[in-house]
């Protein structure tokens, strides 16, 4: 006589048994895979990077080309470099949610919408005949839906935009999502951040950049139909390049001081 399978107790021991299998199976796959991931996380990042300092580059030569970048940390709160902590293993966005790495920003402060801000931060300088030729600086701010990430690349004169991008954002496809649109990020390229007071200048009027006006090198056009994106790209520059984020290092690198 067979034994009788279908019992609750077998029941709920197969479905344990199954879900323990799982767990390790899941598990394990994590772990294993999360090297992989990191590598591939690193390797998106540094493409992000070589596009928008306009490095070539092909897809199987991105770790070999960004040799050519150097790595170097600022300490935001002096404007100058810091050996504190290393370049290659800083994580910016961690430590913005550190108290003891980062700073809380008030009301009138924040325009980024930031919350807080790292003391620290890493940035990418490029040379040229032992000259600097280009620094690329990590930005980030909220838009509409989420807070996004990018880079903005300037040329020695620490003015000029080489490019700009996000490599994490999550604003609305086909409005504010448009951040990322090769179309858009391509206006940036020779504007500039500053006046000749060394003011940051850069708007973004929602009809478009004025080519008869005095400050078209200082403007781009708006998105269209995503106001509250492109102000957060519009506070998010201001921010980075005022005086909490990198406006004094800039002024420091510039004087050769930094």
């Amino acid at each position: 006589m067979s034994a009788n399978n279908d019992t609750i107790q077998k029941t709920v021991t197969v479905t344990v048994l199954l879900c323990l299998v799982c767990a390790v199976v899941v598990s394990s796959a994590a772990v294993f895979l999360k090297p992989l991931q990191e590598k591939n996380k690193l390797l998106a990042k540094q493409e992000s990077i070589l596009k928008i300092a306009d490095i070539p580059y092909e897809s199987n030569t991105v770790s070999q080309q960004f040799q050519a970048i150097t790595q170097r940390v600022v300490d935001l709160r002096t404007g100058k470099f810091t050996d504190e902590v290393s370049a290659e293993s800083y994580d910016q966005r961690s430590a913005a949610k550190n108290p003891a790495m980062s700073d809380a920003l008030d009301g009138q402060t924040d325009i980024a919408s930031i919350k807080r801000r790292a003391n620290f931060a890493t940035i990418y300088l490029v040379e040229s005949n032992g000259q600097l030729d280009k620094v690329i600086l990590p930005v980030h701010g909220y838009g509409l839906w989420s807070t996004m990430y990018g880079f903005l690349a300037l040329e020695g004169d620490m003015k000029t935009v080489v490019g700009f991008g996000f490599y994490d954002q999550g604003e609305t496809p086909g409005l504010g999502g448009e951040v990322d649109n090769p179309r858009w990020t391509g206006l940036w390229t020779g504007k500039k951040v500053f006046d000749d007071n060394n003011n940051v200048k850069l708007t973004f009027p929602k009809t478009g950049a004025d080519r008869n006006s005095p400050d078209y090198d200082h403007q781009i056009d708006g998105l269209a139909g995503a106001t509250l994106t492109t102000r957060g790209v519009e506070n998010l520059v201001k921010f980075w390049l005022g005086e909490n984020g990198f406006g004094s290092f800039l002024a420091n690198l510039k004087a050769g001081e930094a």
